[in-house]
């Protein structure tokens, strides 16, 4: 999980957590500049088993939390969407929205991220929640570019914790009455046990669950009231990473980057049909003609036969040899049952059934693409009348 060229001990940030972490005997390792837990004794398996029969908590206090504040909501949304494809001055109050950042020159994203509407903060604020390893990129590049009037405050003094699981929202309902009854994308700031809280119906499993924004001096009191429950077990960097690509969710660096295009990508739905029609965002020409015609490349899902699974790196070849593309997250996926990778091919190579090759440690391994994801989402939908 850490980079080759992560800082020394000495020199990582820890989050609000990191006692605790230590105390429930987690192995940490260096990631995004922050030491957090990669797994606990249980172990990577177990954790992620756990994660999608039960109920896990992630430590994801690392990841950046700003505020985006102008006079109004109009305002603020025209700052954020001269700087995205997303509709958000079509976002209603208590509603989120994932969003992608994109360059001027090439279409490429700069970060994904989440924006929210608090429902109960003053009109013209929008709540973001960046990647670690990007926020200092994101704050920079948001606010140079933001028009008078608006301003980007980031928020140094929270954490974030996920609940993720099938039973995520029975054992937080606990705590935070009402919560059960939340959809899918909304948010509501409440309080958890009396302690102030910010709560999304949100995650990055595939699985129902929630993120918990709250101050860091409240952070190890939330966390321990959720770990009290039988039904939750504290889960690493190793499942998140696990569950995340069954549930064919990019990440950051290694799926999308900054030579990559929402089109190439498949995040079509986090370029609304108005913003399509409109255009007027970083790299509009190049994304707007890509979804239209098609781009060069698409990122798929890729299943390997036998039980070798196919790392980040890997060439993909198509049935005559050629070099069609590369694997960029790749591994055993547990629920899934065997390994599952992700990567770029060409165009003409990622119709679902499309035969492949992959060169893993000097042998060929025969693979197909297969449609994402691996594991169905079980994302919490209301029921309409």
């Amino acid at each position: 999980m850490a980079d080759a060229d992560s800082p020394s001990a000495e020199s990582l940030l820890e989050t609000p957590l990191a006692t605790l972490h230590r105390a429930l005997g987690a192995r940490m390792v260096p990631f995004a500049g922050y030491a957090m837990p990669v797994q606990y004794p249980s172990g990577i398996l177990a954790e992620h088993n756990w994660t999608r029969e039960k109920a896990g908590l992630f430590d994801v206090s690392h990841m950046g939390q700003a505020f985006l504040e102008g006079p109004d909501h109009a305002t603020t949304a025209r700052a954020l969407e001269a700087l995205t494809p997303g509709d958000f001055l079509g976002l209603a109050p208590g509603r989120i929205r994932y969003t992608l950042l994109t360059t001027a020159e090439g279409g490429g994203i700069i970060d994904d991220l989440m924006v929210t509407r608090p429902a109960d903060a003053a009109d013209g604020t929008l709540f973001l929640v960046v990647n670690a390893a990007r926020k200092a990129i994101d704050y920079a590049h948001i606010a140079a570019n933001l028009p008078e009037g608006v301003t980007l405050r980031p928020i140094e003094d929270r954490a974030l914790l996920a609940l993720q699981g099938p039973l995520a929202a029975a054992v937080l309902a606990r705590h935070v009455p009402g919560a059960e009854t939340m959809g899918f994308m909304t948010a509501a700031d409440t309080a958890f046990d009396g302690i102030p809280v910010a709560i999304s119906r949100s995650g990055y499993t595939g699985e129902d669950g929630y993120e918990i924004s709250v101050a860091a001096t409240e952070a190890e009191a939330v966390a321990r009231a959720l770990l009290a429950a039988e039904e939750v077990k504290p889960i690493g960097l190793g499942a998140r990473d696990s569950l995340r690509l069954e549930a064919g969710l990019c990440l950051y660096g290694h799926d999308i980057d900054e030579a990559t295009s929402p089109a190439e990508a498949d995040l079509g739905f986090a370029v609304s049909k108005r913003r399509r029609a409109e255009g007027g965002f970083p790299g509009a020409g190049r994304i707007i003609a890509e979804f239209a015609d098609g781009p060069a490349r698409l990122r798929v899902g890729i299943q390997p036969e036998g039980r070798a699974p196919a790392r980040e790196g890997t060439e993909i070849r198509d049935a005559s040899g050629t070099l069609v593309g590369l694997v960029t997250s790749g591994g055993f996926g547990p629920t899934a049952g065997g390994p599952v990778a992700m990567g770029y091919v060409a165009a003409e190579s990622a119709a679902p059934g499309t035969p492949l090759t992959l060169s893993v440690r000097g042998k060929d391994l025969a693979a197909r693409v297969v449609p994402l994801p691996f594991v169905p989402h079980r994302y919490f939908r209301k029921k309409t009348s």
